[in-house]
Protein backbone atom coordinates (compact mmCIF):
# COMPACT_ATOMS: atom_id res chain seq x y z
CA UNK A 1 0.00 0.00 0.00
CA UNK A 2 1.24 3.44 -0.92
CA UNK A 3 0.22 6.79 0.55
CA UNK A 4 1.88 9.84 -0.96
CA UNK A 5 1.36 13.39 -2.18
CA UNK A 6 3.02 14.36 -5.44
CA UNK A 7 3.47 18.01 -6.49
CA UNK A 8 3.76 18.65 -10.21
CA UNK A 9 5.10 22.15 -10.79
CA UNK A 10 4.45 22.14 -14.54
CA UNK A 11 0.70 21.75 -14.14
CA UNK A 12 0.60 23.72 -10.84
CA UNK A 13 -1.70 21.11 -9.40
CA UNK A 14 -1.52 18.76 -6.48
CA UNK A 15 -2.31 15.19 -7.18
CA UNK A 16 -3.01 13.19 -4.08
CA UNK A 17 -2.67 9.46 -3.96
CA UNK A 18 -3.97 7.96 -0.76
CA UNK A 19 -4.00 4.24 -0.02
CA UNK A 20 -3.39 3.15 -3.59
CA UNK A 21 -1.84 -0.17 -4.44
CA UNK A 22 0.82 -0.67 -7.11
CA UNK A 23 -1.68 -1.53 -9.89
CA UNK A 24 -3.69 1.66 -9.27
CA UNK A 25 -0.56 3.78 -9.32
CA UNK A 26 0.67 2.20 -12.57
CA UNK A 27 -2.84 2.77 -14.07
CA UNK A 28 -2.77 6.48 -13.14
CA UNK A 29 0.69 6.79 -14.61
CA UNK A 30 -0.45 5.39 -17.95
CA UNK A 31 -3.54 7.62 -18.03
CA UNK A 32 -1.56 10.78 -17.28
CA UNK A 33 0.25 12.17 -20.28
CA UNK A 34 2.35 14.77 -18.51
CA UNK A 35 6.02 13.56 -18.45
CA UNK A 36 6.93 15.58 -15.35
CA UNK A 37 4.15 13.95 -13.37
CA UNK A 38 5.40 10.46 -14.34
CA UNK A 39 8.95 11.33 -13.40
CA UNK A 40 7.90 12.67 -10.00
CA UNK A 41 5.78 9.63 -9.21
CA UNK A 42 8.51 7.19 -10.30
CA UNK A 43 11.08 8.96 -8.14
CA UNK A 44 8.80 8.64 -5.12
CA UNK A 45 8.29 4.94 -5.73
CA UNK A 46 12.01 4.34 -6.29
CA UNK A 47 12.99 6.17 -3.12
CA UNK A 48 10.56 4.07 -1.06
CA UNK A 49 11.81 0.88 -2.68
CA UNK A 50 15.45 1.78 -2.03
CA UNK A 51 14.65 2.60 1.59
CA UNK A 52 13.09 -0.83 2.12
CA UNK A 53 16.06 -2.48 0.38
CA UNK A 54 18.56 -0.67 2.62
CA UNK A 55 16.60 -1.74 5.69
CA UNK A 56 16.65 -5.40 4.65
CA UNK A 57 20.38 -5.15 3.86
CA UNK A 58 21.09 -3.68 7.30
CA UNK A 59 19.27 -6.57 8.94
CA UNK A 60 21.31 -9.10 6.95
CA UNK A 61 24.61 -7.35 7.79
CA UNK A 62 23.74 -7.46 11.46
CA UNK A 63 23.48 -11.26 11.26
CA UNK A 64 26.64 -11.60 9.17
CA UNK A 65 28.80 -9.50 11.47
CA UNK A 66 27.80 -11.65 14.49
CA UNK A 67 27.48 -8.65 16.75
CA UNK A 68 25.90 -10.84 19.43
CA UNK A 69 29.12 -12.84 19.97
CA UNK A 70 31.15 -11.84 23.02
CA UNK A 71 34.87 -11.91 22.24
CA UNK A 72 37.31 -13.09 24.89
CA UNK A 73 41.03 -12.52 25.03
CA UNK A 74 43.11 -15.62 24.18
CA UNK A 75 45.13 -16.89 27.10
CA UNK A 76 48.86 -17.48 26.48
CA UNK A 77 49.97 -21.06 26.15
CA UNK A 78 51.66 -22.47 29.27
CA UNK A 79 53.06 -25.76 30.51
CA UNK A 80 51.99 -25.37 34.10
CA UNK A 81 48.23 -25.02 33.71
CA UNK A 82 46.27 -25.43 36.91
CA UNK A 83 48.75 -26.33 39.69
CA UNK A 84 46.14 -28.54 41.33
CA UNK A 85 45.55 -30.57 38.14
CA UNK A 86 48.80 -32.54 38.49
CA UNK A 87 49.86 -33.87 41.89
CA UNK A 88 53.57 -34.61 42.07
CA UNK A 89 55.79 -35.80 44.90
CA UNK A 90 59.39 -34.72 44.45
CA UNK A 91 62.33 -36.51 46.09
CA UNK A 92 66.07 -35.84 46.01
CA UNK A 93 67.89 -39.17 45.76
CA UNK A 94 71.59 -39.33 46.57
CA UNK A 95 73.70 -41.56 44.33
CA UNK A 96 77.39 -42.25 44.07
CA UNK A 97 77.69 -39.81 41.15
CA UNK A 98 75.40 -36.99 42.24
CA UNK A 99 71.85 -36.13 43.28
CA UNK A 100 68.81 -36.91 41.16
CA UNK A 101 65.48 -35.18 41.61
CA UNK A 102 62.58 -37.53 40.91
CA UNK A 103 58.95 -36.43 40.59
CA UNK A 104 56.34 -39.11 41.26
CA UNK A 105 52.91 -38.94 39.61
CA UNK A 106 50.27 -41.49 40.59
CA UNK A 107 49.78 -44.37 42.97
CA UNK A 108 53.10 -46.05 43.85
CA UNK A 109 51.39 -49.43 44.24
CA UNK A 110 50.80 -49.53 40.47
CA UNK A 111 53.20 -50.62 37.73
CA UNK A 112 56.06 -48.20 37.09
CA UNK A 113 56.80 -45.97 34.12
CA UNK A 114 60.16 -44.14 34.29
CA UNK A 115 60.75 -41.10 32.08
CA UNK A 116 64.02 -39.38 31.16
CA UNK A 117 64.20 -35.99 29.43
CA UNK A 118 66.27 -34.51 26.59
CA UNK A 119 69.00 -31.87 26.86
CA UNK A 120 67.71 -28.44 27.85
CA UNK A 121 64.50 -29.92 29.27
CA UNK A 122 63.31 -31.48 32.51
CA UNK A 123 60.29 -33.48 33.64
CA UNK A 124 58.03 -30.40 33.53
CA UNK A 125 58.92 -29.12 30.08
CA UNK A 126 59.32 -32.54 28.47
CA UNK A 127 56.63 -34.80 29.97
CA UNK A 128 54.18 -33.00 32.25
CA UNK A 129 52.07 -31.73 29.37
CA UNK A 130 51.76 -35.14 27.75
CA UNK A 131 51.06 -37.11 30.93
CA UNK A 132 48.43 -34.53 31.91
CA UNK A 133 46.68 -34.96 28.55
CA UNK A 134 43.07 -36.06 28.92
CA UNK A 135 43.36 -39.27 26.88
CA UNK A 136 46.30 -40.39 29.05
CA UNK A 137 44.31 -40.33 32.29
CA UNK A 138 42.61 -43.74 31.80
CA UNK A 139 46.06 -45.24 31.12
CA UNK A 140 47.64 -43.62 34.17
CA UNK A 141 45.10 -45.29 36.44
CA UNK A 142 47.11 -48.47 35.97
CA UNK A 143 50.58 -46.91 36.34
CA UNK A 144 52.72 -44.69 38.52
CA UNK A 145 55.07 -42.38 36.62
CA UNK A 146 58.55 -41.59 37.97
CA UNK A 147 60.09 -38.57 36.21
CA UNK A 148 63.89 -38.55 36.57
CA UNK A 149 65.76 -35.25 36.18
CA UNK A 150 69.45 -35.38 35.29
CA UNK A 151 71.76 -33.78 37.91
CA UNK A 152 71.16 -30.04 38.12
CA UNK A 153 68.54 -29.90 35.32
CA UNK A 154 65.37 -29.25 37.35
CA UNK A 155 63.85 -25.77 37.62
CA UNK A 156 65.72 -23.45 39.96
CA UNK A 157 68.70 -25.79 40.40
CA UNK A 158 71.85 -24.32 41.94
CA UNK A 159 75.21 -24.65 40.13
CA UNK A 160 76.70 -28.08 40.65
CA UNK A 161 79.46 -28.01 43.26
CA UNK A 162 82.97 -29.08 42.38
CA UNK A 163 84.26 -32.49 43.35
CA UNK A 164 86.14 -32.97 46.62
CA UNK A 165 88.93 -34.79 44.75
CA UNK A 166 91.03 -33.14 42.03
CA UNK A 167 90.95 -34.58 38.54
CA UNK A 168 93.86 -34.50 36.13
CA UNK A 169 91.79 -35.19 33.03
CA UNK A 170 91.77 -31.91 31.02
CA UNK A 171 88.65 -33.06 29.17
CA UNK A 172 86.55 -32.69 32.32
CA UNK A 173 84.69 -29.37 32.55
CA UNK A 174 86.18 -26.80 34.90
CA UNK A 175 83.84 -25.03 37.28
CA UNK A 176 84.21 -21.27 36.93
CA UNK A 177 86.03 -19.78 39.92
CA UNK A 178 87.19 -23.16 41.28
CA UNK A 179 90.57 -24.90 41.25
CA UNK A 180 89.13 -28.39 40.98
CA UNK A 181 87.33 -30.00 38.12
CA UNK A 182 83.77 -31.36 38.48
CA UNK A 183 83.18 -34.76 36.96
CA UNK A 184 79.70 -34.72 35.47
CA UNK A 185 78.49 -38.29 34.88
CA UNK A 186 78.95 -39.75 31.43
CA UNK A 187 76.03 -41.27 29.55
CA UNK A 188 76.88 -44.75 30.85
CA UNK A 189 77.19 -43.40 34.40
CA UNK A 190 73.87 -41.56 34.08
CA UNK A 191 72.23 -44.85 33.09
CA UNK A 192 73.71 -46.60 36.13
CA UNK A 193 72.30 -43.85 38.37
CA UNK A 194 68.84 -45.28 37.67
CA UNK A 195 69.61 -48.26 39.93
CA UNK A 196 69.53 -46.20 43.18
CA UNK A 197 66.17 -44.79 42.06
CA UNK A 198 64.77 -48.29 41.69
CA UNK A 199 66.11 -49.24 45.11
CA UNK A 200 64.72 -46.09 46.73
CA UNK A 201 61.16 -46.76 45.54
CA UNK A 202 61.36 -50.56 45.58
CA UNK A 203 60.81 -50.91 41.83
CA UNK A 204 61.71 -54.33 40.43
CA UNK A 205 60.96 -53.64 36.76
CA UNK A 206 59.54 -50.74 34.74
CA UNK A 207 58.56 -49.36 31.34
CA UNK A 208 60.93 -46.67 30.08
CA UNK A 209 59.77 -43.54 28.27
CA UNK A 210 62.58 -41.29 27.02
CA UNK A 211 63.27 -38.55 24.52
CA UNK A 212 66.57 -37.58 22.90
CA UNK A 213 69.40 -37.88 25.43
CA UNK A 214 66.99 -39.50 27.90
CA UNK A 215 66.08 -42.18 25.37
CA UNK A 216 69.78 -42.90 24.88
CA UNK A 217 70.28 -43.25 28.66
CA UNK A 218 67.31 -45.61 29.07
CA UNK A 219 68.53 -47.76 26.17
CA UNK A 220 71.96 -48.10 27.80
CA UNK A 221 70.31 -49.18 31.03
CA UNK A 222 68.16 -51.75 29.18
CA UNK A 223 71.27 -53.22 27.55
CA UNK A 224 73.07 -53.57 30.90
CA UNK A 225 70.06 -54.61 32.99
CA UNK A 226 67.57 -56.35 30.68
CA UNK A 227 65.78 -58.08 33.57
CA UNK A 228 64.60 -54.73 34.96
CA UNK A 229 63.11 -53.26 31.77
CA UNK A 230 59.80 -54.55 30.42
CA UNK A 231 59.57 -52.20 27.43
CA UNK A 232 60.88 -48.93 26.02
CA UNK A 233 59.09 -46.04 24.31
CA UNK A 234 61.76 -43.90 22.64
CA UNK A 235 61.41 -40.55 20.88
CA UNK A 236 64.30 -39.16 18.78
CA UNK A 237 66.78 -41.73 20.08
CA UNK A 238 70.29 -41.63 18.59
CA UNK A 239 72.40 -44.80 18.60
CA UNK A 240 75.58 -43.42 17.01
CA UNK A 241 78.27 -41.03 18.24
CA UNK A 242 77.99 -37.30 17.57
CA UNK A 243 79.12 -36.18 14.13
CA UNK A 244 81.47 -33.30 13.37
CA UNK A 245 78.63 -30.88 12.72
CA UNK A 246 76.86 -31.69 15.98
CA UNK A 247 80.17 -31.59 17.86
CA UNK A 248 80.96 -28.11 16.51
CA UNK A 249 77.55 -26.62 17.34
CA UNK A 250 77.53 -28.14 20.82
CA UNK A 251 81.07 -26.93 21.49
CA UNK A 252 79.91 -23.35 20.88
CA UNK A 253 76.82 -23.90 23.01
CA UNK A 254 78.79 -25.14 26.00
CA UNK A 255 81.24 -22.23 25.65
CA UNK A 256 78.39 -19.73 25.73
CA UNK A 257 76.53 -21.50 28.55
CA UNK A 258 79.57 -21.65 30.80
CA UNK A 259 79.66 -17.85 30.70
CA UNK A 260 76.52 -17.99 32.82
CA UNK A 261 73.83 -16.86 30.37
CA UNK A 262 71.52 -18.31 27.75
CA UNK A 263 72.38 -16.60 24.47
CA UNK A 264 70.19 -16.31 21.39
CA UNK A 265 72.55 -18.64 19.53
CA UNK A 266 71.99 -21.43 22.07
CA UNK A 267 68.24 -20.80 22.18
CA UNK A 268 67.96 -21.15 18.40
CA UNK A 269 69.98 -24.36 18.40
CA UNK A 270 67.93 -25.95 21.19
CA UNK A 271 64.66 -25.05 19.47
CA UNK A 272 65.92 -26.67 16.27
CA UNK A 273 67.10 -29.71 18.26
CA UNK A 274 63.67 -30.12 19.87
CA UNK A 275 61.29 -29.22 17.02
CA UNK A 276 63.05 -28.92 13.68
CA UNK A 277 63.08 -25.89 11.42
CA UNK A 278 59.57 -26.27 10.01
CA UNK A 279 57.88 -26.20 13.42
CA UNK A 280 60.08 -23.28 14.53
CA UNK A 281 58.98 -21.28 11.48
CA UNK A 282 55.26 -22.08 11.74
CA UNK A 283 54.27 -22.76 15.36
CA UNK A 284 55.05 -19.39 16.97
CA UNK A 285 52.97 -20.06 20.08
CA UNK A 286 54.80 -23.27 20.94
CA UNK A 287 58.22 -21.80 20.21
CA UNK A 288 57.56 -18.72 22.34
CA UNK A 289 56.48 -20.88 25.26
CA UNK A 290 59.67 -22.94 25.14
CA UNK A 291 61.82 -19.84 24.84
CA UNK A 292 60.34 -18.75 28.16
CA UNK A 293 61.07 -22.13 29.78
CA UNK A 294 64.80 -21.80 29.00
CA UNK A 295 65.06 -19.01 31.58
CA UNK A 296 64.51 -21.50 34.41
CA UNK A 297 67.41 -23.83 33.50
CA UNK A 298 70.82 -23.27 35.08
CA UNK A 299 73.14 -22.51 32.11
CA UNK A 300 76.26 -23.97 33.72
CA UNK A 301 74.55 -27.25 34.61
CA UNK A 302 73.08 -27.48 31.12
CA UNK A 303 76.56 -27.04 29.62
CA UNK A 304 77.79 -30.05 31.61
CA UNK A 305 74.86 -32.20 30.45
CA UNK A 306 75.35 -31.18 26.79
CA UNK A 307 79.07 -31.91 27.06
CA UNK A 308 78.35 -35.38 28.40
CA UNK A 309 75.81 -36.06 25.63
CA UNK A 310 78.23 -34.88 22.93
CA UNK A 311 80.93 -37.28 24.18
CA UNK A 312 78.58 -40.26 24.11
CA UNK A 313 79.74 -43.59 22.79
CA UNK A 314 77.79 -45.58 20.23
CA UNK A 315 75.11 -47.92 21.52
CA UNK A 316 76.36 -51.48 21.15
CA UNK A 317 72.99 -52.69 19.95
CA UNK A 318 72.67 -54.61 16.70
CA UNK A 319 70.08 -56.66 14.87
CA UNK A 320 71.51 -60.16 15.16
CA UNK A 321 70.53 -61.86 11.91
CA UNK A 322 71.54 -65.48 11.29
CA UNK A 323 74.07 -66.05 8.53
CA UNK A 324 73.26 -68.19 5.53
CA UNK A 325 73.64 -71.87 6.35
CA UNK A 326 74.59 -71.19 9.98
CA UNK A 327 72.24 -71.61 12.92
CA UNK A 328 72.46 -68.56 15.16
CA UNK A 329 70.77 -67.52 18.36
CA UNK A 330 69.90 -63.80 18.69
CA UNK A 331 72.29 -62.04 21.05
CA UNK A 332 74.93 -64.81 20.95
CA UNK A 333 77.09 -63.64 18.07
CA UNK A 334 80.45 -62.09 18.90
CA UNK A 335 80.37 -58.33 19.46
CA UNK A 336 76.58 -58.02 19.28
CA UNK A 337 74.11 -57.03 21.97
CA UNK A 338 70.38 -57.04 21.42
CA UNK A 339 67.52 -55.45 23.32
CA UNK A 340 65.47 -58.17 24.95
CA UNK A 341 62.44 -55.94 25.57
CA UNK A 342 59.80 -54.62 23.20
CA UNK A 343 60.53 -51.17 21.81
CA UNK A 344 58.27 -48.43 20.44
CA UNK A 345 60.16 -45.94 18.27
CA UNK A 346 58.50 -42.60 17.47
CA UNK A 347 59.60 -39.59 15.44
CA UNK A 348 57.89 -36.72 13.65
CA UNK A 349 57.85 -36.52 9.89
CA UNK A 350 59.76 -33.21 10.07
CA UNK A 351 62.02 -34.17 12.97
CA UNK A 352 65.72 -33.29 12.62
CA UNK A 353 66.49 -36.73 14.12
CA UNK A 354 64.45 -38.78 11.66
CA UNK A 355 67.52 -40.34 10.00
CA UNK A 356 68.94 -41.26 13.40
CA UNK A 357 65.68 -42.99 14.28
CA UNK A 358 65.74 -44.95 11.01
CA UNK A 359 69.28 -46.07 11.91
CA UNK A 360 68.09 -47.01 15.41
CA UNK A 361 65.26 -49.04 13.92
CA UNK A 362 67.72 -50.93 11.71
CA UNK A 363 69.69 -52.03 14.79
CA UNK A 364 66.78 -53.64 16.71
CA UNK A 365 65.06 -56.97 16.20
CA UNK A 366 62.03 -56.22 13.95
CA UNK A 367 59.91 -58.78 15.78
CA UNK A 368 60.17 -56.69 18.95
CA UNK A 369 60.07 -53.22 17.43
CA UNK A 370 57.17 -50.95 16.53
CA UNK A 371 58.24 -48.02 14.34
CA UNK A 372 55.95 -44.98 14.08
CA UNK A 373 56.59 -41.91 11.94
CA UNK A 374 54.02 -39.22 12.78
CA UNK A 375 52.87 -37.13 9.82
CA UNK A 376 52.65 -33.31 9.95
CA UNK A 377 54.75 -33.23 13.10
CA UNK A 378 58.18 -31.91 14.07
CA UNK A 379 60.67 -33.17 16.61
CA UNK A 380 58.41 -33.08 19.69
CA UNK A 381 55.30 -35.18 19.01
CA UNK A 382 54.46 -35.17 22.74
CA UNK A 383 53.44 -31.52 22.36
CA UNK A 384 52.62 -31.30 18.66
CA UNK A 385 50.51 -34.47 18.28
CA UNK A 386 49.74 -35.86 21.76
CA UNK A 387 46.57 -37.65 20.62
CA UNK A 388 48.53 -39.76 18.10
CA UNK A 389 51.27 -40.58 20.60
CA UNK A 390 48.66 -41.47 23.21
CA UNK A 391 46.90 -43.90 20.85
CA UNK A 392 50.21 -45.50 19.83
CA UNK A 393 51.37 -45.83 23.44
CA UNK A 394 48.03 -47.35 24.50
CA UNK A 395 48.14 -49.95 21.73
CA UNK A 396 51.77 -50.68 22.60
CA UNK A 397 50.83 -51.29 26.23
CA UNK A 398 47.90 -53.48 25.23
CA UNK A 399 50.28 -55.58 23.14
CA UNK A 400 52.32 -56.12 26.32
CA UNK A 401 49.22 -57.21 28.26
CA UNK A 402 48.52 -53.93 30.07
CA UNK A 403 45.13 -52.12 30.06
CA UNK A 404 43.51 -54.83 27.88
CA UNK A 405 39.92 -53.71 28.53
CA UNK A 406 40.28 -50.10 27.41
CA UNK A 407 37.91 -49.38 24.53
CA UNK A 408 39.08 -47.24 21.61
CA UNK A 409 35.44 -46.56 20.72
CA UNK A 410 34.83 -44.95 24.10
CA UNK A 411 37.93 -42.80 23.69
CA UNK A 412 36.82 -41.59 20.26
CA UNK A 413 33.31 -40.85 21.52
CA UNK A 414 34.60 -38.82 24.44
CA UNK A 415 37.00 -36.97 22.14
CA UNK A 416 34.15 -36.09 19.75
CA UNK A 417 31.97 -34.95 22.65
CA UNK A 418 34.77 -32.71 23.87
CA UNK A 419 35.16 -31.21 20.39
CA UNK A 420 31.44 -30.46 20.14
CA UNK A 421 31.42 -28.92 23.61
CA UNK A 422 34.37 -26.69 22.73
CA UNK A 423 32.62 -25.48 19.57
CA UNK A 424 29.34 -24.73 21.37
CA UNK A 425 30.96 -23.12 24.40
CA UNK A 426 31.29 -19.36 24.61
CA UNK A 427 34.93 -19.47 25.68
CA UNK A 428 35.87 -21.97 22.99
CA UNK A 429 38.93 -24.14 23.37
CA UNK A 430 40.31 -25.70 20.25
CA UNK A 431 43.78 -27.24 19.93
CA UNK A 432 45.53 -23.92 20.54
CA UNK A 433 44.17 -23.59 24.04
CA UNK A 434 44.94 -27.11 25.20
CA UNK A 435 48.40 -27.89 23.91
CA UNK A 436 50.03 -26.61 27.06
CA UNK A 437 49.17 -29.11 29.74
CA UNK A 438 45.72 -30.40 30.53
CA UNK A 439 43.33 -31.29 27.71
CA UNK A 440 39.79 -30.85 28.99
CA UNK A 441 38.58 -34.20 27.67
CA UNK A 442 35.97 -36.07 29.71
CA UNK A 443 37.39 -38.97 31.64
CA UNK A 444 37.04 -42.17 29.65
CA UNK A 445 35.26 -44.97 31.45
CA UNK A 446 36.82 -48.40 31.07
CA UNK A 447 34.74 -51.12 29.54
CA UNK A 448 35.03 -54.64 30.87
CA UNK A 449 35.48 -57.39 28.32
CA UNK A 450 32.57 -59.66 27.67
CA UNK A 451 33.32 -63.33 27.97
Amino acid sequence: MYSSVVVCSSSNSIVEFLSLNQLDIEKNITMNTEPNFCDCLCSVLMSRRNKRKRKRMAEKLTDIELTGIILEETKPRTLGGDPSSVLLQEDDIETGRGTLRVAVQGDRSKAAIITYHDIGLNHVTNFQGFFSYGDMQPILRHFCVYHINAPGQHDGALPLMQSTEPHDDPAMPLVKGADKRYHFPSMDELSEMILPVLQFYGIKHFIGFGMGAGANILTRFALNHPEKVDALALVNCTASVSGWTEWGWQKLNTWYLKSGSMTGFTEDYLLWHWFGQKTVDQNYDLVRMYRDTMKHINPHNLALFIESYTKRTALAVHRDLPKLGVKSTPGKNTGARALDCDVLLMAGDNSPHLDAMVDMNSRIDPSKTSWMKISDCGGMPLEEAPEKVCDAFRLFLQGLGYVPFMSQTKIMESRSAASRASLLGAGGGGRGSITGTTHQTPVVQEQEAEC
